[in-house]
């Protein structure tokens, strides 16, 4: 009989330290789902760094590297060269991946590395305390900004969309933008990562799959505010859907992200 749903052997049985209504746990599960999907538990490679992020290797029942803060996509460039056959994942938030790592994440793409990024953007610095990061949006307030991200008078800057930036190199071959705010998003961003690793072992460039994702601790919301706030604010901000797209024909899966 064939099974068609379980829980993930590359994910391990174990209490979460996320807080109610985190998407990092929902993320989790579809990464480590596809991972078994594929057959890549003995040859999948999951580089974690400073931020929410360096939980995952409490989560994730396959190898792990926790680089310095920011320095996640120079150690899977290293790791992704000598183990070329094995599934390279860079596990990231917004303040390690446009922030302190910005120069690491920008030549890897330019690059065109052959590894997996998956960032997970909560428009907020999450293990700190809540500071604005670089993806806040305007207006939204944060420990740093405590009025709200002013671009203007209080020289702020605006919200960097990290898939746009990216899609302007040449090395990038795969950018997607996702969300785990309602069950119908979980599904697309499904299809989305579920491609782009497809797309890392039949040797393509670099890809990354972003995901917008709840912080409602953070946020100062419940759970359910939370969801609603990214629906309302984040994704107009961050448009969902493939951002760009130069993948061999090969690497094919529906438009609507069906895996």
């Amino acid at each position: 009989m064939k099974k068609l749903y379980g829980y993930p052997d590359s994910l391990y049985k174990v209490q979460t330290k996320y807080c109610g209504g985190c998407g990092h746990g929902v993320i989790h599960r579809i990464i480590t789902g596809l991972i078994d999907e594929m057959g890549l538990q003995e040859k999948a490679v999951i580089t974690n760094p400073v931020g929410c992020a360096i939980w995952a290797d409490l989560y994730f029942n396959t190898d792990t590297v926790q680089p310095a803060h920011g320095r996640t996509p120079a150690a899977a460039t290293g790791i992704k060269r000598i183990l070329n056959d094995h599934l390279v994942v860079c596990y990231q938030g917004d303040g390690d991946i446009a922030a302190i790592g910005t120069a690491e994440m920008i030549h890897a793409a330019n690059r065109g590395e052959r590894f997996t990024t998956i960032f997970v953007n909560n428009a907020i610095y999450g293990m700190t305390g809540g500071q604005m990061a670089p993806t806040t949006l305007v207006g939204q307030k944060a420990t740093t900004a405590p009025r709200g991200r002013d671009p203007v008078t209080a020289g702020m800057g605006y919200p960097i969309r990290v898939c746009e930036v990216l899609a302007q190199l040449e090395g990038s071959r795969y950018l997607a933008r996702g969300a785990v705010n309602t069950p119908a998003n979980v599904r697309k961003t499904r299809g989305y990562i579920k491609k782009a690793f497809e797309a890392q072992m039949a040797g393509e460039g670099f890809c990354m799959v972003e995901v917008l994702s709840p912080c409602p601790t953070n946020w100062g919301m419940n759970p359910e505010q939370s969801v609603n706030w990214l629906e309302e604010n984040m994704i107009p901000v961050f448009p969902l859907g493939e951002i760009k797209n130069t993948l061999a024909a090969n690497i094919n899966i529906d438009k609507k992200g069906a895996a």
